[in-house]
């Protein structure tokens, strides 16, 4: 008998725990039926910028005001909640084309990272049919007077405005910076999240060595970088009332099986079906029903969490007393003349 690939995640049914993240090719109706022919367990929709609906509401409102200095009446025509009627107004409709099309899960994804009025489209999104909500919380914290305590808090109460608008479970994904990981998704939890997806990448800037600027940048992850959420997922599995979705760096089928040994509820790719196209999918899923089989494991659920912290024969392997031991094991491989 085939091992059991079924998981849940954000208490939503996924036939496998392969997640096609935010990108392009979840934001053509063609490339996610592809996903979903493929065997993707849910898809995550690219993001609704907090930017990019305040940009669109600050232009309603100017056409508002134009519209009044030239007749009263014409203020009629401009509904101020109607923002959607632009750009965010096509981000509705794809969403719920995309429920129309799918019978996987279809999660939409909000990116912002304060408080505001922004965060009402939560309920639109609801609203147009999305099973659950990805908060992106992209800040880089730049200002020398702001604290981490203030960063953190102001994360919380962004994350209380979504939860608290809708039904639906939303999950938070983050970048690796915060000073304590532990504590902010503990206090996640208490403000409603159901999940936390990690990691976010942040897009770095590099500098033009022709033209003597700063150029923005987009390189694709590799294997390596799978690592980091590896680590805390691990140890993260069993001490927050979260489930837990591993981000960035997944490619191979290796790197899935190491991330449900950790206690991953889910990992989700992007850079991978970029490279390889939507078909990828289908290798990573009949390779995890194979690596399964191999080990004896009857079921995902029987495989995740493992190799968490808390059942891993060495916890400390997960922490600094492993430091020194790598850093010694590379230096004794070390050869002059190399």
């Amino acid at each position: 008998m085939s091992p059991n690939l079924e998981t849940t995640y954000l208490g939503l049914h996924l036939r496998n725990p392969v997640v096609a993240s935010s990108s392009p090719l979840t934001g053509r109706l063609d490339t996610l039926r592809r996903l979903e022919d493929a065997g993707v367990g849910a898809v995550v929709l690219p993001s609704l910028f907090e930017e990019q609906i305040e940009r669109e509401e600050r232009l309603l409102d100017e056409l508002s005001r134009v519209g009044q200095e030239i007749s009263p009446e014409v203020t009629g025509y401009f509904d101020p909640y109607t923002g959607v009627e632009l750009g965010a107004d096509d981000y509705l409709r794809h969403l719920s084309a995309a429920k129309d099309l799918l019978s996987v899960p279809v999660i939409a994804s909000l990116n912002g990272y304060r408080p505001g009025g922004w965060t009402r489209y939560a309920r639109l999104m609801e609203m147009a049919g999305a099973d659950a909500l990805e908060l992106n919380v992209y800040y880089l914290a730049t200002d020398p007077a702001e604290s981490a305590v203030e960063v953190e808090r102001r994360t919380l109460d962004t994350v209380l405005e979504v939860t608290s608008s809708v039904r639906v479970p939303v999950a938070v994904k983050l970048g690796p910076w915060f000073s304590s990981l532990p504590h902010l998704t503990q206090n996640l939890a208490r403000v409603g999240a159901r999940g936390v997806v990690l990691f976010n990448r942040f897009y770095q800037p590099d500098v033009d060595l022709d033209e003597l600027n700063v150029s923005p940048s987009l390189t694709l992850s590799t294997s390596a970088e799978a690592r980091l959420a590896l680590r805390w997922i691990a140890l993260l599995r069993g001490r927050v009332a979260l489930d837990l979705a591993g981000a960035g760096g997944v490619h191979a089928v290796e790197d899935v099986v190491k991330l449900l040994l950790v206690g991953a509820d889910v990992v989700t790719l992007a850079s991978a079906l970029l490279e390889r196209g939507p078909e990828h999918v289908t290798e990573l899923v009949n390779g995890l029903d194979f690596w399964l089989a191999e080990h004896d494991y009857d079921s995902v659920a029987q495989l995740r969490g493992a190799l968490a912290q808390t059942s891993a024969p060495d916890p400390g392997a997960f922490e600094r007393a492993n430091y020194l031991e790598t850093l010694s094991g590379y230096a004794f491989g070390y050869r002059v003349g190399d």
